[in-house]
């Protein structure tokens, strides 16, 4: 507030209310910027529960799903490491 006393010109006082206005703008900035963030964390995290919750149920609905489940799961650590291993090869 003392800025706003010693201001003799109208020009000045123009470029006092606008420094202000771009403090409050990018200080607006950030907090939304930080919604947004926390927005999509929680959206992940319903996701992954979500996905855990489907998982755990197909775990427990029997021997045929549980069969399908090891198949899958032996598959993709295969897939996993054939393409690690494709990817060290073209690194080096």
């Amino acid at each position: 507030m003392a800025d706003w006393a010693r201001a003799q010109s109208p020009g000045a006082v123009e470029e006092i209310l606008d420094r202000e206005n771009k403090r409050i703008a990018d200080s607006l900035a950030s907090k939304v910027t930080r919604l947004k963030s926390d927005s999509d964390f929680t959206s992940m995290t319903s996701l992954l529960t979500g996905s855990v919750k489907r998982f755990s149920t197909m775990a427990r609905s029997g021997r045929d799903n549980r069969k399908l489940l090891c198949g899958v799961a032996v598959g993709l650590i295969v897939v996993f490491f054939i393409l690690s291993y494709f990817l060290s090869r073209t690194r080096t």
